[in-house]
């Protein structure tokens, strides 16, 4: 691998030039050479339309980052390992997660690295609640994440289709927190899923999830926000309320601001994919899409009205 490592941009939609672009770009060490997509392009980077003929005709890269929805990246990202190269999974890593333990083997057999890339866990409230919360008993948590899915995916068909995710998407980014603020695992118990009559993933969704103490914990998922934006875990402990606000931006002990900043997550994900590189290891935690596949698995089906975008 070359002193810099070169990374390819595999789907080049909002996320990829709203958050991948800047963050490659502001990181020492990292430099964007191309860029695949059937249609979407820079007018200042080599533009290739699948993977396929990246490898065959394009620049020489060290590594893809992989921004295409999940149910093409399990396939993409077999491809880009056997070349040799590193792979970034955007969230969520695939459409499955039985589909995951084949490519963490590929990628241990090829020395190269499979990272799957929880963002919203480098936000920078998140790293000081699980602090605060290991010194105290956690009571109850209460997640609420809604948001509106015409703003965030305009036109995105492919979220309500199967495989797609649905509301889960943003959902999955409350549950990578979840997971890794908590002392202990969770487990589903309960899951509602709203389903519009005319789409195969669900707009909404209640769960409530537990763990093997009987910690409750609920949480509200739904795609038809409008207005303010809701992305909030909110948990009762021995020691008083603490909340996690605007996706891990800003966090509260009780009445007490204690952290309230920019959200930087790409910049510092991609910090975390240079030195897994430079040392060939991996890093993917399965435990966020397992929880949404025990939703899916247990989750009462529920028709609401159609959506159209």
């Amino acid at each position: 691998m070359s002193e810099v490592l070169r990374i390819a941009i595999v789907g080049f939609g909002e996320i990829a030039r709203r958050q991948h672009v800047p963050a490659i770009a502001n990181t020492a060490g990292a430099a964007l050479v191309a860029v695949v997509d059937p249609a979407k392009s820079p007018a200042d980077l080599p533009h290739f339309r699948d993977l396929e003929e990246l490898l065959r005709n394009g620049p020489e890269i060290d590594a893809v980052a992989l921004c295409t929805p999940p149910q093409v990246r399990r396939a993409q990202a077999t491809t880009a390992l056997a070349a040799g190269k590193h792979v970034l999974l955007e969230k969520p890593p695939g459409a499955t997660v039985a589909e995951l333990t084949p490519l963490i083997a590929a990628a241990q057999q090829a020395g190269r690295t499979l990272f799957a890339t929880w963002h919203s866990r480098y936000a920078p409230a998140v790293e000081p609640i699980k602090h605060l919360l290991a010194l105290r008993k956690i009571l109850k948590v209460t997640i609420i994440w809604k948001e509106d899915v015409r703003v965030w995916h305009p036109g995105q068909a492919w979220i309500f289709e199967a495989g797609g995710f649905g509301v889960f998407d943003p959902g999955i980014n409350a549950l990578s927190i979840l997971t890794h603020i908590l002392p202990r695992p969770v487990f589903v118990r309960r899951a509602e899923l709203a389903f519009p009559s005319n789409r195969d993933a669900p707009i909404a969704a209640e769960l409530e999830f537990s763990d093997c103490n009987g910690l409750p914990v609920h949480a509200e998922f739904d795609f038809r926000q409008t207005g303010p934006q809701s992305w909030d875990i909110l948990i009762e402990t021995d020691a008083g309320p603490v909340a996690l606000s605007k996706g891990g931006a800003q966090l509260r002990d009780g009445d007490r601001l204690i952290v309230d900043s920019a959200k930087e997550e790409y910049p510092a994900l991609y910090r975390r994919f240079l030195a897994l590189a430079s040392e060939g290891k991996s890093d993917v935690d399965l435990a966020p899409l397992q929880l949404v596949a025990d939703s899916f698995m247990l989750g009462r089906r529920r028709a609401v009205e159609p959506f159209e975008d």
